[in-house]
């Protein structure tokens, strides 16, 4: 994640991906812009609850909203899930370069002992 964003906005980011219907939401957000209403219908929950999800989408800045009249369109806004991307491949970057030196260290003791050995057996 670039230095310039808040711990607190990755938080939001990979909590409000932690549950499947605001994953779906999103999911269904990535074809196009689309109405509350219609986010709702896969849904076997009430209008309340998927405007929970939504509103916990737009928390993470995943969602953007604009109102024409009386309707409510959301779209996907994917800087927030690029950003989470980010962190997580500087991640498993350093835990790959760890491994690699725990790897190389690893092996090489291995081949410390079994030299320790073959000179053992040549000294019988």
């Amino acid at each position: 994640m670039t230095s310039a964003a808040p711990q607190s906005d990755l938080d939001h980011t990979l909590l409000a991906l932690a549950d499947p219907t605001r994953r779906a939401i999103l999911q269904r957000l990535s074809r196009g812009e689309a109405r509350v209403t219609e986010l709702a219908q896969p849904f076997a929950m009430s209008l309340n609850a998927v405007s929970k999800h939504i509103r916990m989408l737009e928390r993470a800045r995943l969602v953007r909203r604009r109102r024409v009249g009386r309707e409510h369109l959301l779209s996907i806004d994917p800087q927030p899930l690029d950003a989470a991307a980010e962190w997580i491949n500087a991640q498993r970057a350093l835990w790959t370069a760890r491994l690699d030196a725990l790897d190389a260290l690893l092996q090489a003791e291995d081949r410390a002992a079994g030299t320790s050995t073959e000179m053992k057996g040549a000294d019988r």
